[in-house]
């Protein structure tokens, strides 16, 4: 019996020499852990970054505008008649008045001339009318029957050669023409629809902006225009209407600018960029859109400053969080309102992944180039 009391109380000693030895060993591995990790220094970030400047940009403001002529009509038939002759070919310009289209007006001609016979006949008629008045040999209502008779036929005559006229349809204005809708020998009905006729030069562009800068918008203001279809070209005019009414469901102002067009690149109904250049505003600290932290409690940038490491000495980059307030944005770029200063370096790139003090190293050979009018390759 004490021979197993004994055994069971080496065994039990044995166990506790052996916790003992095991926790001694790992309090000193840990020991060696946590000076490893105190005296390890992480690597530097590698990252982008671009100092602050001061710029100054072009005051402009930006819309989508359609172009319009200055003047437009589809030219039609007034009267129905048959198209006997066509003096134009499509696509080219005219003056005022030029004859477009000829209709067959040979019943009107003849029909002009006997009314031009019985308006002669009438005018005959109240010269021996007054001519017996003077004399009294006739009643006062004979000379007012010759002089309305007079009037009837030369009303006549009239009617007949506004008819011929009408059946010329000619040019109302100077401009380009259309492609022709009509055909020799076809019949035309009233109204029917002969060529189209607008003014290529000058032309305006319509455009909208909200009612927010009705206030900063004159007429005489300069504009540019830029469309796909003239590629690198910019086309300049100026703001000649304002509208006095603003739009109740877009809320936008609707604006229209003239532009020279003397080459016919512009063309009713394009599409294109309009500008309106604003006096300038002054200088505005900029830097690129990229670098700038968005969270719920405020916008922030990561600021490079120069100082030296704490365990080794040696010169390093560490990085600060500033808050700061943004302003207007252009292309790559925006405005700081407040919280940085001109010359400043901020990190560009990587920022979501930042925290302040870290240590960084500016790399910026594969950056990003940040420009104020980018145009993706693929747009």
């Amino acid at each position: 019996m004490i021979k197993k009391v004994f055994v069971y109380i080496a065994t039990v000693f044995g166990l506790l020499v052996v916790i003992v030895a095991l926790g001694g060993t790992k309090k000193l591995q840990f020991a060696a852990m946590g000076a490893a990790g105190a005296a390890f220094d992480p690597p530097p970030e590698t990252v982008t970054a671009q100092a602050a400047t001061e710029e100054t940009w072009e005051n402009v403001l930006t819309a989508n505008g359609s172009v319009a002529p200055v003047q437009g009509v589809m030219v039609g038939a007034e009267v129905p008649g048959k198209v006997v002759s066509i003096n134009f070919e499509s696509g080219t310009n005219v003056a005022v008045g030029d004859l477009l289209v000829q209709l067959d007006v040979s019943t009107e001609n003849a029909q002009l001339r006997a009314a031009e016979s019985v308006a002669d006949l009438a005018k005959i008629n109240l010269g021996r009318a007054r001519e017996l008045r003077e004399k009294g040999t006739n009643a006062s209502s004979d000379l007012d029957a010759a002089e309305a008779q007079a009037k009837q036929a030369a009303a006549a005559a009239d009617n007949l050669r506004a008819v011929i006229a009408k059946k010329s349809i000619r040019a109302p204005f100077t401009g380009r023409l259309g492609i022709r809708l009509v055909q020799l020998g076809q019949i035309l009905r009233d109204g029917e629809s002969v060529v189209t006729l607008q003014t290529v030069d000058p032309i305006y562009t319509n455009f909208a902006l909200p009612q927010q800068f009705l206030a900063s918008l004159k007429v005489g203001e300069n504009v540019r225009l830029t469309t796909d279809a003239s590629p690198g070209e910019t086309f300049a005019g100026k703001i000649t209407a304002i509208a006095p009414e603003i739009d109740a469901v877009t809320r936008n102002v609707r604006i229209q600018a003239t532009f020279s067009n003397p080459a016919a690149k512009l063309r009713s109904g394009m599409f294109g960029s309009v500008a309106v250049l604003l006096p300038s505003t002054g200088s505005s600290l900029v830097i690129p859109s990229t670098a700038i932290l968005h969270a719920p409690y405020g916008d922030s940038v990561f600021v490079i400053t120069e100082g030296k490491n704490a365990k080794t000495g040696a010169a390093e980059k560490t990085i600060r969080q500033q808050f700061i307030r943004v302003g207007t944005a252009r292309g790559d770029f925006v405005t700081v309102v407040a919280g940085l200063k001109p010359g400043e370096w901020v990190v560009t790139t990587g920022v979501f992944k930042l925290r302040p003090g870290m240590s960084v190293l500016v790399d910026n050979a594969l950056a990003p180039k940040a420009e104020l009018a980018p145009k993706p390759a693929n747009s």
